[in-house]
Protein backbone atom coordinates (compact mmCIF):
# COMPACT_ATOMS: atom_id res chain seq x y z
CA UNK A 1 0.00 0.00 0.00
CA UNK A 2 1.34 3.70 -0.74
CA UNK A 3 0.23 6.13 2.08
CA UNK A 4 -0.63 9.73 0.35
CA UNK A 5 -0.78 12.40 3.75
CA UNK A 6 -1.54 16.18 2.25
CA UNK A 7 -1.39 18.24 5.53
CA UNK A 8 -3.92 21.10 4.99
CA UNK A 9 -4.60 24.55 7.81
CA UNK A 10 -7.53 22.88 8.99
CA UNK A 11 -7.60 19.03 8.62
CA UNK A 12 -4.33 16.38 7.67
CA UNK A 13 -5.92 13.46 5.26
CA UNK A 14 -4.75 10.72 4.68
CA UNK A 15 -5.40 8.30 2.11
CA UNK A 16 -4.19 4.46 0.84
CA UNK A 17 -4.12 2.88 -2.43
CA UNK A 18 -3.23 -0.19 -3.91
CA UNK A 19 -2.93 -1.38 -7.29
CA UNK A 20 -3.32 2.52 -8.73
CA UNK A 21 -7.32 2.47 -6.53
CA UNK A 22 -8.12 4.21 -3.38
CA UNK A 23 -8.52 1.76 -0.25
CA UNK A 24 -9.37 4.14 1.95
CA UNK A 25 -9.27 7.79 2.96
CA UNK A 26 -9.46 9.67 6.72
CA UNK A 27 -9.11 12.41 8.24
CA UNK A 28 -7.13 13.97 11.43
CA UNK A 29 -7.31 17.66 12.70
CA UNK A 30 -4.42 19.43 12.05
CA UNK A 31 -3.01 20.80 15.73
CA UNK A 32 -0.08 23.34 16.01
CA UNK A 33 0.07 22.19 19.34
CA UNK A 34 0.28 17.92 19.03
CA UNK A 35 3.04 16.52 19.46
CA UNK A 36 5.03 13.62 17.26
CA UNK A 37 4.01 11.35 19.95
CA UNK A 38 0.22 12.43 19.61
CA UNK A 39 0.75 12.41 15.73
CA UNK A 40 2.21 9.27 16.00
CA UNK A 41 -0.76 7.17 18.56
CA UNK A 42 -3.49 9.60 15.82
CA UNK A 43 -1.76 8.30 12.77
CA UNK A 44 -1.57 4.79 14.30
CA UNK A 45 -5.60 4.67 15.46
CA UNK A 46 -6.77 6.00 12.30
CA UNK A 47 -4.73 3.33 9.93
CA UNK A 48 -6.57 0.70 12.53
CA UNK A 49 -9.70 1.88 12.18
CA UNK A 50 -9.53 1.43 8.48
CA UNK A 51 -7.64 -2.20 9.45
CA UNK A 52 -3.99 -1.47 7.83
CA UNK A 53 -1.74 -2.70 9.52
CA UNK A 54 1.78 -0.55 9.33
CA UNK A 55 4.37 -3.44 7.67
CA UNK A 56 1.61 -3.11 5.02
CA UNK A 57 2.95 0.47 3.88
CA UNK A 58 5.28 -0.16 1.08
CA UNK A 59 5.71 3.84 0.15
CA UNK A 60 4.26 7.05 0.78
CA UNK A 61 4.38 10.76 -0.42
CA UNK A 62 3.43 13.63 1.85
CA UNK A 63 2.67 17.43 0.25
CA UNK A 64 2.09 20.09 2.93
CA UNK A 65 0.89 24.14 3.55
CA UNK A 66 1.93 23.87 6.89
CA UNK A 67 5.78 23.91 7.61
CA UNK A 68 5.37 23.86 11.31
CA UNK A 69 3.65 20.25 10.99
CA UNK A 70 5.76 18.85 7.99
CA UNK A 71 8.75 17.89 10.02
CA UNK A 72 6.32 16.03 13.30
CA UNK A 73 4.00 14.16 10.71
CA UNK A 74 6.95 12.92 9.20
CA UNK A 75 8.67 12.10 12.59
CA UNK A 76 5.63 10.51 13.93
CA UNK A 77 5.24 8.41 10.74
CA UNK A 78 8.68 7.33 10.85
CA UNK A 79 8.17 6.33 14.56
CA UNK A 80 5.85 3.05 13.16
CA UNK A 81 6.91 3.06 9.66
CA UNK A 82 10.01 1.90 7.79
CA UNK A 83 8.99 2.86 4.46
CA UNK A 84 10.61 5.48 2.53
CA UNK A 85 8.28 8.62 2.39
CA UNK A 86 8.64 11.52 -0.72
CA UNK A 87 7.62 15.54 0.40
CA UNK A 88 5.88 17.52 -2.72
CA UNK A 89 8.21 20.19 -3.47
CA UNK A 90 11.48 21.32 -5.53
CA UNK A 91 12.97 18.45 -6.96
CA UNK A 92 10.53 15.93 -7.19
CA UNK A 93 8.45 15.34 -11.32
CA UNK A 94 5.16 16.51 -11.84
CA UNK A 95 4.78 16.63 -15.42
CA UNK A 96 4.16 19.67 -15.14
CA UNK A 97 5.90 23.00 -15.86
CA UNK A 98 5.18 25.94 -13.20
CA UNK A 99 4.73 29.44 -15.19
CA UNK A 100 4.85 31.41 -11.33
CA UNK A 101 7.69 34.05 -10.04
CA UNK A 102 8.66 31.67 -7.31
CA UNK A 103 7.47 28.06 -7.36
CA UNK A 104 8.39 27.13 -4.16
CA UNK A 105 5.73 29.44 -2.86
CA UNK A 106 2.81 26.98 -4.69
CA UNK A 107 0.73 25.06 -2.40
CA UNK A 108 1.43 21.41 -2.32
CA UNK A 109 -2.48 20.74 -2.68
CA UNK A 110 -2.56 23.29 -5.57
CA UNK A 111 0.08 21.29 -7.46
CA UNK A 112 -1.55 18.07 -6.42
CA UNK A 113 -4.87 18.76 -7.58
CA UNK A 114 -3.70 20.25 -11.11
CA UNK A 115 -1.63 16.53 -11.51
CA UNK A 116 -4.94 14.76 -11.24
CA UNK A 117 -7.52 17.10 -12.81
CA UNK A 118 -4.90 16.38 -16.11
CA UNK A 119 -5.49 12.86 -15.87
CA UNK A 120 -9.04 13.66 -16.55
CA UNK A 121 -7.99 15.78 -19.81
CA UNK A 122 -5.97 18.15 -20.99
CA UNK A 123 -5.79 22.14 -19.99
CA UNK A 124 -6.94 24.82 -20.24
CA UNK A 125 -8.31 23.96 -16.41
CA UNK A 126 -8.33 25.35 -12.67
CA UNK A 127 -8.74 24.08 -9.44
CA UNK A 128 -10.86 25.29 -6.59
CA UNK A 129 -8.96 23.89 -3.49
CA UNK A 130 -11.23 24.66 -0.10
CA UNK A 131 -9.83 24.92 3.29
CA UNK A 132 -9.73 27.65 5.54
CA UNK A 133 -9.07 29.62 2.50
CA UNK A 134 -10.00 29.05 -1.31
CA UNK A 135 -7.12 29.16 -3.81
CA UNK A 136 -7.87 28.46 -7.54
CA UNK A 137 -5.17 27.49 -9.61
CA UNK A 138 -4.97 27.46 -13.10
CA UNK A 139 -3.09 25.32 -15.69
CA UNK A 140 -3.08 26.64 -19.60
CA UNK A 141 -3.30 24.57 -22.85
CA UNK A 142 0.30 23.75 -22.63
CA UNK A 143 -0.36 22.19 -19.80
CA UNK A 144 1.63 25.02 -17.75
CA UNK A 145 0.68 26.24 -13.94
CA UNK A 146 -0.16 29.50 -15.21
CA UNK A 147 -1.25 30.90 -11.63
CA UNK A 148 -4.42 31.73 -10.06
CA UNK A 149 -5.50 33.46 -7.03
CA UNK A 150 -6.38 33.40 -3.05
CA UNK A 151 -9.20 34.33 -1.08
CA UNK A 152 -10.90 33.99 2.43
CA UNK A 153 -13.32 30.52 2.80
CA UNK A 154 -16.59 31.43 3.58
CA UNK A 155 -16.57 29.30 6.94
CA UNK A 156 -13.34 31.43 7.85
CA UNK A 157 -15.46 34.69 6.98
CA UNK A 158 -18.24 33.28 9.07
CA UNK A 159 -16.67 32.91 11.95
CA UNK A 160 -15.16 36.46 11.94
CA UNK A 161 -18.21 38.04 11.56
CA UNK A 162 -20.32 36.04 13.77
CA UNK A 163 -17.50 36.50 16.23
CA UNK A 164 -17.04 40.24 15.43
CA UNK A 165 -21.04 41.02 15.83
CA UNK A 166 -23.18 41.18 18.54
CA UNK A 167 -26.43 40.12 17.11
CA UNK A 168 -25.29 37.82 14.39
CA UNK A 169 -26.06 34.38 14.34
CA UNK A 170 -23.91 30.99 13.64
CA UNK A 171 -25.99 29.41 10.37
CA UNK A 172 -25.31 26.23 8.51
CA UNK A 173 -23.72 26.44 5.06
CA UNK A 174 -24.60 23.07 4.28
CA UNK A 175 -27.93 24.70 3.73
CA UNK A 176 -29.28 26.00 0.87
CA UNK A 177 -30.25 29.32 0.38
CA UNK A 178 -34.15 30.49 0.31
CA UNK A 179 -35.78 30.69 -3.27
CA UNK A 180 -35.70 34.35 -2.95
CA UNK A 181 -32.82 36.91 -2.50
CA UNK A 182 -35.14 38.51 -0.10
CA UNK A 183 -34.08 37.16 2.88
CA UNK A 184 -36.81 37.88 5.70
CA UNK A 185 -35.08 36.89 8.85
CA UNK A 186 -31.48 37.42 10.03
CA UNK A 187 -30.81 33.99 9.39
CA UNK A 188 -32.43 34.41 6.01
CA UNK A 189 -30.34 36.57 4.88
CA UNK A 190 -26.91 35.46 6.03
CA UNK A 191 -27.89 32.18 4.25
CA UNK A 192 -28.30 33.78 1.13
CA UNK A 193 -25.38 36.34 1.56
CA UNK A 194 -22.50 33.20 1.97
CA UNK A 195 -24.63 30.77 0.05
CA UNK A 196 -25.64 32.79 -3.07
CA UNK A 197 -22.97 35.21 -2.54
CA UNK A 198 -19.32 33.61 -2.22
CA UNK A 199 -21.39 31.37 -5.70
CA UNK A 200 -21.48 35.07 -6.99
CA UNK A 201 -18.16 35.43 -6.43
CA UNK A 202 -16.58 32.13 -7.74
CA UNK A 203 -18.66 32.76 -10.69
CA UNK A 204 -17.28 36.45 -11.66
CA UNK A 205 -13.74 34.91 -10.99
CA UNK A 206 -14.65 32.03 -13.01
CA UNK A 207 -15.77 34.83 -16.15
CA UNK A 208 -11.88 36.28 -15.88
CA UNK A 209 -10.04 32.69 -15.88
CA UNK A 210 -12.22 32.28 -19.28
CA UNK A 211 -11.72 35.49 -20.29
CA UNK A 212 -7.58 35.17 -19.94
CA UNK A 213 -7.50 31.24 -20.80
CA UNK A 214 -10.86 30.72 -23.13
CA UNK A 215 -14.55 29.94 -22.79
CA UNK A 216 -13.63 26.23 -22.62
CA UNK A 217 -12.05 26.14 -19.44
CA UNK A 218 -12.87 23.58 -17.17
CA UNK A 219 -13.10 23.94 -13.26
CA UNK A 220 -12.77 21.60 -10.67
CA UNK A 221 -13.62 21.86 -7.01
CA UNK A 222 -12.13 19.64 -3.97
CA UNK A 223 -12.09 19.86 -0.29
CA UNK A 224 -15.20 21.80 2.36
CA UNK A 225 -16.30 23.75 -0.50
CA UNK A 226 -20.39 23.38 0.74
CA UNK A 227 -22.20 21.60 -1.86
CA UNK A 228 -25.31 24.61 -1.83
CA UNK A 229 -22.60 26.83 -3.08
CA UNK A 230 -21.20 24.85 -5.60
CA UNK A 231 -25.26 24.01 -6.64
CA UNK A 232 -25.41 27.86 -6.48
CA UNK A 233 -23.06 28.89 -9.05
CA UNK A 234 -24.05 29.27 -12.75
CA UNK A 235 -20.41 28.19 -13.52
CA UNK A 236 -20.02 24.18 -14.17
CA UNK A 237 -18.24 22.77 -11.20
CA UNK A 238 -17.29 19.23 -11.15
CA UNK A 239 -16.53 18.43 -7.39
CA UNK A 240 -13.71 15.55 -6.85
CA UNK A 241 -13.42 14.53 -3.15
CA UNK A 242 -10.22 12.81 -3.30
CA UNK A 243 -8.33 15.20 -6.18
CA UNK A 244 -5.52 15.84 -4.04
CA UNK A 245 -4.87 12.66 -2.36
CA UNK A 246 -5.12 11.33 -6.37
CA UNK A 247 -2.55 13.80 -7.19
CA UNK A 248 -0.07 12.55 -4.66
CA UNK A 249 -0.09 9.46 -5.45
CA UNK A 250 0.42 10.40 -9.54
CA UNK A 251 3.42 12.40 -8.95
CA UNK A 252 4.48 9.14 -6.02
CA UNK A 253 4.44 6.97 -9.17
CA UNK A 254 6.04 9.55 -11.11
CA UNK A 255 9.20 9.67 -8.77
CA UNK A 256 9.23 5.98 -7.64
CA UNK A 257 12.52 4.31 -7.53
CA UNK A 258 12.87 2.57 -10.96
CA UNK A 259 9.61 4.84 -12.11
Amino acid sequence: MILTVNIGNTHITIAGYEHDTLQFSGRLHSSPAATVDEYAMNLLNLLSLYQVAPERIEGGILGSVVPALTGRVLGALRMFCSARFLTVGPGLKSGIKLRLDNPAQLGAELLCGAVAALEEGPGPLAVISADTAISIMAVNAKQELVGGVILPGPQLSLSALVQKTAQLPQIDLSAPASSSILGKNTSACLQNGFVLGTAGLLDGLAERFQAELGPDIRFYATGNLPRTIREACRTPIQYREYLITDGLYRIWQRNRKGG
